[in-house]
């Protein structure tokens, strides 16, 4: 992996962060910040449960053999991580047996019957992923999904098609499990659920999907590794944090807009916003996470960030070896005038198209842009990146002064929810 920042910042000017990022890499390796027993995920790549992966591994050779599709029933940090790692390693329309689907991460109705309709008659597995067992959008899918399995083949074959990932001994999920006697993984009580993507709540629809689950912590364990050098000249994943830290305060940037030009990748930019907006929007502070996919929107908001108010910087990610490429047609008549392309593969356009907006963002539209290139990305690459960014996200926190791995603000909309739907207590 590759970190450039020269279109960004004149890296000297990171060096100040320098007595900062000591004590903070101290705090996180230690266990001692603010939130420090929701820091498990820094070691888990090394402390995972050897036992329990082998059995995921095992079980989801089942479900890939028994089922034709899986559904993925969680919200948030219980399903971005396994979803954008599905969609990164095996692209939109995968060349696999096994679809996967995800529910329990919205209250529409439209969305969940079509899902529900869709499920009619096929041989489905439900993954559902919740600590408590009562969140209230993964509750009422898991509910609407329990019983359509429940109906087309039965409870006692449904047993052997749900798996559930979620807290170690208590908890709504967790009883129903033990009364049912479904399989279970475990969610640990120190790993936070954006945090949570190297373990079972990540791990096990990855592995459904096909993907090889070790190569991808072995890809986290070479980044946790890498990144716990307190000196910032030589880290890059601390680099990134202080950018970031560094844009907010003192160039007065408001927005981080994550960039990738393949398709595929946009449910990482999702995982991202997730995990820097819950973890840093606190207190009034914080960039604002948000995200485009070029090139199909230099042709929408690309505008903005040529000529816009000029409050965000980019980070792009930057992927050099597609999974798939095709080459450019002759046409006898060459009406649309592109017989200039002929032969050429995509995968070089799409990369003058990156090459010229860089310049175009930079040059004239005087936007800060860091790049982090990858020459592809498979599994290991994949854990690799996960990790960086959680790390800096830790780092980036904490050089705000706050807690990275509370949601409070969270509450505050479900307290009003509950109270309008007359939820007793509430």
């Amino acid at each position: 992996m590759d970190l450039n920042l020269k279109y960004a910042i004149d890296e000297k000017l990171l060096n100040s962060y320098q007595n900062q990022v000591s004590a903070i890499n101290e705090m996180i390796e230690n266990k001692t910040g603010l939130g420090n027993d929701f820091l498990g995920w820094v070691d888990y790549p090394n402390t995972y449960d050897k036992e329990e992966l082998e059995r995921i591994i095992k079980d989801a050779q089942y479900v890939r053999n028994n089922f034709d599709i899986l559904v993925v029933c969680g919200i948030g940090g219980s399903y971005l991580g396994a979803r954008a790692a599905i969609e990164a390693l095996g692209g939109l329309y995968p060349n696999r047996k096994l679809e996967i689907i995800y529910m329990g991460n919205t209250f529409s109705p439209t969305y969940t019957a079509q899902v529900l309709n869709y499920l009619e008659n096929k041989k489905f597995a439900i993954n559902v992923i919740s600590k408590s067992g009562t969140t209230t959008e993964t509750s009422i899918a898991f509910r609407l999904l329990k019983n359509l399995l429940e109906k087309q083949i039965g409870v006692e074959a449904s047993k052997k098609a749900i798996y559930a990932t979620t807290d170690k001994q208590k908890g709504a999920l967790k009883t129903l499990c033990n009364k049912m006697g479904y399989s279970t993984y475990v969610l640990p009580d120190d790993v936070g659920g954006r945090f949570s993507v190297f373990t079972a709540v990540g791990l096990f629809p990855i592995a459904c999907a096909g993907f090889d689950i070790k190569a991808l912590l072995n890809g986290a364990l070479a980044a946790r590794l890498k990144y716990n050098n307190p000196i910032l000249n030589t880290n890059d994943c601390y680099k990134y944090a202080c950018l970031r830290d560094y844009m907010l305060k003192q160039n007065h940037k408001s927005v981080e807009l994550y960039v990738q030009y393949e398709p595929q990748f946009i449910q990482i930019s999702e995982w991202l916003k997730q995990l820097f907006a819950e973890s840093e929007g606190k207190q009034k502070k914080g960039l604002l996470p948000d995200s485009v996919s070029f090139s199909t929107d230099l042709h929408s908001l690309g505008q903005f960030v040529q000529d816009g108010s000029p409050i965000l910087f980019e980070t792009i990610i930057r992927i050099q070896q597609p999974l798939n490429d095709v080459s450019v047609p002759h046409d006898k008549d060459d009406l649309d005038g592109l017989n200039y392309l002929e032969n050429k593969k995509l995968s070089f356009i799409n990369e003058k198209a990156f090459e010229g907006t860089l310049k175009a963002h930079v040059e004239d539209g005087l936007v800060p842009c860091a790049i982090i290139t990858f020459e592809k990305l498979d599994e290991y690459e994949l854990g690799y990146l996960f990790y960086f960014f959680m790390r800096a996200c830790a780092m980036s926190a904490y050089l705000l002064e706050i807690n990275p791995f509370n949601q409070p603000g969270v509450e505050i909309y479900k307290k009003n929810m509950f109270h309008l739907l007359g939820k007793k207590g509430y």
